[in-house]
C-alpha cells in the first residue's frame, strides 16, 4: 500500500514495489511503461503519448485523458538521471520539482516520490490521492510484467 502525505508545498509518497531496482528504474523511463501506470486510477495515458529523452536537459512527456474525455499534456524537463537509483525532473510551467528515489530492500524496492515547490492547486487531498493512486498502479504493473515474465498466462490453458 501506498503512503502519502502533503507538508506545505511538499508531497511525498512511499511505496515497496515486488521487483528489484533495475525493473522499477525501466518502469520510469520505459513508455510503455509509463503509459501502463502514469494515469493511476483516474485518468489513461495513450502509449503513443509518451516521449523520453533521457538525459539531462531531456524532456519527458505525456498526455493523460480524463474518464470525461478531456485530455491534458504534460511536460519534464529532466534535471538530473543517476541509473537506476535516482531521477529528478522539473515541471516548467509551475516549478513543480519531482525526485524519484529507487532503493533495493529485502525482496524488492523501497520507492520515495518527492514533490516540491506544488503550486497552491496542487495542495489538496486529491493530489495525494491522486500520486497514490499512480504508485499502486506502478506496483499492479509491475506484478502483472512479473508474472508474465516467470510464464503464468492470462489462460491456463495456453502453453504460449
Amino acid at each position: 500500500m501506498t503512503s502519502a502525505e502533503l507538508h506545505g508545498d511538499e508531497l511525498i509518497a512511499e511505496r515497496h514495489l515486488p521487483a528489484g531496482p533495475e525493473r522499477v528504474w525501466a518502469a520510469f523511463v520505459s513508455p510503455a511503461s509509463i503509459a501502463a501506470f502514469w494515469g493511476g486510477s483516474h485518468a489513461t495515458v495513450p502509449r503513443e503519448s509518451v516521449t523520453v529523452d533521457l538525459r539531462p536537459g531531456g524532456e519527458f512527456a505525456l498526455d493523460t485523458r480524463a474518464p470525461n474525455g478531456a485530455t491534458r499534456r504534460l511536460r519534464f524537463v529532466y534535471v538530473s538521471i543517476t541509473a537506476p537509483y535516482e531521477l529528478v525532473f522539473d515541471e516548467p510551467v509551475t516549478g513543480l520539482r519531482t525526485t524519484v528515489t529507487i532503493r533495493a530492500s529485502g525482496d524488492g524496492t523501497d520507492l520515495t516520490v518527492h514533490q516540491r515547490r506544488l503550486p497552491p492547486e496542487l495542495r489538496t487531498s486529491q493530489a495525494v490521492d491522486g500520486l497514490a493512486s499512480i504508485l499502486d498502479a506502478l506496483a499492479a504493473h509491475l506484478q502483472h510484467h512479473r508474472q508474465h515474465q516467470i510464464g503464468e498466462h492470462d489462460d491456463p490453458a495456453d502453453p504460449t
